[in-house]
């Protein structure tokens, strides 16, 4: 049953008041034992950490994967293992902040600046949800189009149904919603081992692809695909909805209580992204060892790459996997997209809409410009839509990190939990390394 959470008062350093909790019907539903081994503990903590790492391996990774690996070969695996990591460290603050303070991301962003500054930042929110649901929509229609045959227009409109899925599985409780998510994460990560063990790539060459390279920022076109990766790896509103669904466990509010679910979630979270890593490896050591290794430089299209997979590889159960992974891959990401945007507009707001008619909003903001598109210019038109998507995506990112680091280094917020000073050393060294790179990629895209 949904609790309400208890309101604050300013002594805590907040402008105003803590808000009701953002899914509500879900707030604090699951128990924590209080009694048992670790690994029990442990499992009942385990769930959120998947729900984010799902948004970390959407369509938009696999369109700036592929590109990475046919034009630039094992190089850009240094950009996926920074993005990893950076997005470990983030999503661990994040769920420490909706721990220790009982607010997601959104509301402590309402509940600390003052209202201009608190919608604009809903906006630029809403704006990468809406990146971000595109990339979702767009990669299910391929893989409905490329398995069953499905024109691109009316996989899009299919998409729509989802909505209906999230609503059945959350009335039937959270756990459902991360069963679904990890069994799907499972079979994209089966997939994948099939497909390298028939890629047969040169594994010292993707040992080499670890190494930072320095052409990365000095080749403009690299560099765009690399932000493009960092974009599509270390998602905005992954941010917001961490903080939300830890609330999701009923861990005891005392300090002890606290500093155990801290320790729990962020095992379980960090877990999660490093098998978000394999599999964003993967895409791009796959790309790379079928593609650039036979003179495939410039696959940059889902679509191209499962039409290529069958006669490189000699089989086409090559393009098959392919084919399911993508299209578990979008619907796991369109679970987590829609939750985020309930998320997002609950806290930001503080107003309730019936979650069927938000998940319909967010779908339609996503079907919409996806539905124009493919009408209009087909595959070759989805498939910039795509990499664009990642790239909008990057340049929000900075006004949720920020603000984060900011949050759960005020020790007037976070009491004995603030980040100590080596934390809020590397939080807001990755804070402003994510800046730069934006700025860069916009001097170098509007103005070089």
């Amino acid at each position: 049953m949904a609790m309400t959470a208890p309101h604050t008062t300013d002594a805590e350093g907040w402008r105003r008041a803590r808000q009701q909790p953002t899914l509500p019907e879900v707030y604090r539903s699951l128990p924590i034992p209080k009694k048992g081994s670790w690994l029990r503990k442990f499992l009942a903590f385990a769930g959120p950490g998947y729900l984010v790492a799902v948004g970390y391996m959407d369509p938009g990774n696999w369109a700036t994967d592929i590109a990475g690996g046919s034009l630039f070969n094992y190089t850009l695996l240094a950009v996926i293992l920074m993005s990893n990591v950076m997005a470990m460290i983030l999503q661990s603050l994040a769920g420490k902040l909706g721990i220790v303070t009982g607010r997601d991301l959104a509301q402590a962003c309402r509940d600390h600046y003052s209202k201009p500054v608190a919608i604009t930042l809903w906006i630029l929110c809403e704006l990468a949800i809406a990146a971000c649901d595109l990339a979702e929509v767009i990669g299910s229609a391929i893989a409905l189009n490329l398995l069953f045959g499905i024109p691109l227009l009316y996989g899009v409109m299919i998409t729509v149904l989802d909505v209906l899925l999230i609503l059945l599985l959350q009335s039937k409780g959270f756990r459902y919603i991360e069963s679904i998510v990890i069994s799907l994460l499972v079979v994209i990560g089966i997939c994948f081992a099939v497909e390298l063990v028939m890629a047969k790539p040169d594994w010292m060459g993707v040992a080499k692809g670890f190494v930072p390279n320095p052409q990365i920022i000095q080749n403009p076109e690299m560099l765009y695909i690399a932000i493009g990766i960092l974009g599509a790896t270390v998602m905005p509103h992954n941010l917001y909805l961490h903080s939300s669904v830890v609330q999701t466990r009923q861990f005891d509010q005392t300090t002890k209580g606290k500093r155990e679910a801290i320790k729990y979630t962020t095992i379980d979270s960090t877990v999660a992204l490093f098998f978000a890593l394999l599999i964003n490896a993967s895409i791009l050591i796959l790309s790379a060892a079928t593609f650039h290794r036979s003179g495939n430089v410039e696959v940059a299209g889902i679509e191209q790459a499962y039409h290529l997979l069958t006669p490189l590889l000699g089989t086409s159960i090559a393009s098959v996997l392919f084919g399911v992974a993508l299209l578990a891959s979008g619907q796991n990401s369109t679970l987590t997209g829609t939750l985020a945007g309930q998320i997002v507009m609950e806290g930001f707001l503080n107003i309730r809409l019936a979650p069927w008619l938000r998940r319909l909003i967010t779908r339609l903001i996503a079907i919409v410009p996806a539905v124009i598109v493919t009408a209009l210019y087909g595959e070759n038109g989805t498939m910039k839509m795509l990499i664009l998507s990642q790239v909008i995506l990057s340049l929000q990112l900075s006004f949720a990190v920020f603000p984060l680091v900011q949050f759960t280094s005020d020790k007037k917020k976070m009491g004995e939990f603030a980040n100590p000073t080596w934390l809020k050393f590397v939080a807001w060294t990755i804070a402003f390394v994510i800046a730069g790179l934006n700025a860069y990629l916009l001097y170098t895209t509007l103005l070089a």
